[in-house]
């Protein structure tokens, strides 16, 4: 575990059933499918063999479709869920030797949870609900309110802490899930399919509100969904679930450009590659361009290796030279046209 580990799970298995440790050790020793472990031991594979790290700071989101394993997997990193193999660690604490009190203590210092239901308490106000972490941790009233309102404010929501849950949106209520989740301050959020029952409008604002945030706060978020494009917009690098399984894990360019196999592929064949592969991921080598067709002429246009495909297209439009790609500022490769066109149809790297 380095410095920048904030999480790290490492060949984490959950076997749902009364015959699950018989299950794993069948599994581990003939090799057995999902299928016929069910049919063996009547037990469900949830998790299978999962490993992962997440950097401080970092978005990392985990995606499937439903029965995939992702939410049963998130409520591992704070024991909501037992595995039945497996090794735990958020910042440096072995999670599966903390005793209950120890446990409840983590729970309440470390970890923050957002769920898809609100779970809002609909007798307190606003600011209670807010609060509520911070009174578990018997913080005196007057500075849990602060904190609460403090909170508030940063949710866009310091005018409504008098209010109650019913007399706010279905998107306002999920802020203030989100602001009672930060309140207490905590290392990592855990954010399961958060925004997954609202509005399409309403969802686009509240992925926008907590990609604001998360520039603010800095804070370590595993992200649940089963929605690529959110996956897409939000995480710094993506883990695609199947079966209980880690199919892929990567940034949303490496899935794109490279899925791991054809499940990966069709589950990506939907999504615009305009905004997700950059520059990098499509030059070819500025030594083999050389070789080939001659020296560039020297006011070639010029992009970062971070410009996306969207805006190299719209630079090819209006000029038909190669574009030079720039590596802290010296020029490391060449796109054409041809380039460009074969990444749009193809979604292969250049070669």
């Amino acid at each position: 575990m380095t410095d920048q580990t904030v999480i790290e799970i490492s060949n984490v298995w959950k076997i749902f059933g009364a015959n699950a440790q018989a299950a794993l050790a069948a599994i581990r020793e003939r090799g057995l499918g999902k299928s016929e472990v069910l049919a063996e031991y009547n037990a469900v594979v949830g998790v299978a063999d999962v490993s992962l790290s997440v950097n401080r700071g970092e978005i990392f989101c985990i995606m499937g479709l439903s029965g995939s394993g992702k939410s049963t997997l998130v409520r591992h990193f704070n024991r909501l869920l037992e595995p039945t193999a497996g090794k735990i660690e958020i910042e440096g604490i072995d999670v599966m030797a903390l005793g209950s009190r120890e446990l409840q203590q983590f729970r309440n210092q470390k970890i923050g949870m957002v769920f898809q239901n609100f779970a809002l308490m609909p007798h307190r106000s606003v600011l209670d609900n807010v609060a509520m972490p911070l009174e578990i941790r018997k913080v005196p009233k007057n500075e849990r309110m602060r904190q609460a309102a403090a909170i508030l404010d940063i949710v866009e929501l310091g005018a409504w802490g008098a209010k109650f849950a019913h007399e706010l949106s279905g998107g306002m209520q999920q802020r203030v899930g989100l602001a009672r989740a930060l309140a207490a301050n905590p290392d990592v959020l855990l954010m399961d399919e958060p925004f997954s029952a609202l509005d399409p409008l309403i969802r686009r604002q509240l992925q926008d509100e907590f990609i604001r945030l998360s520039k603010i706060l800095k804070k370590t978020t595993i992200f649940i969904t089963h929605d690529l494009d959110e996956a897409v917009r939000i995480g710094d690098r993506i883990a695609i679930m199947r079966d209980g399984k880690m199919v892929q894990m990567g940034t949303a360019e490496d899935i794109v450009m490279d899925p791991a196999d054809d499940y990966v592929a069709d589950f990506v064949a939907g999504i615009s590659r305009l905004k997700v592969v950059h520059a990098h991921a499509v030059m070819q080598p500025i030594e083999a361009f050389v070789s080939a067709n001659g020296a560039l002429t020297p006011d070639a246009p010029k992009v970062d290796g971070a410009e996306t495909l969207s805006t190299l297209i719209n630079l090819a439009i209006g000029d038909d030279r190669p574009i030079v790609v720039q590596t802290d500022g010296k020029d490391a490769g060449v796109i054409t046209r041809s380039d460009l066109l074969r990444t749009v149809i193809e979604g292969t790297e250049v070669s």
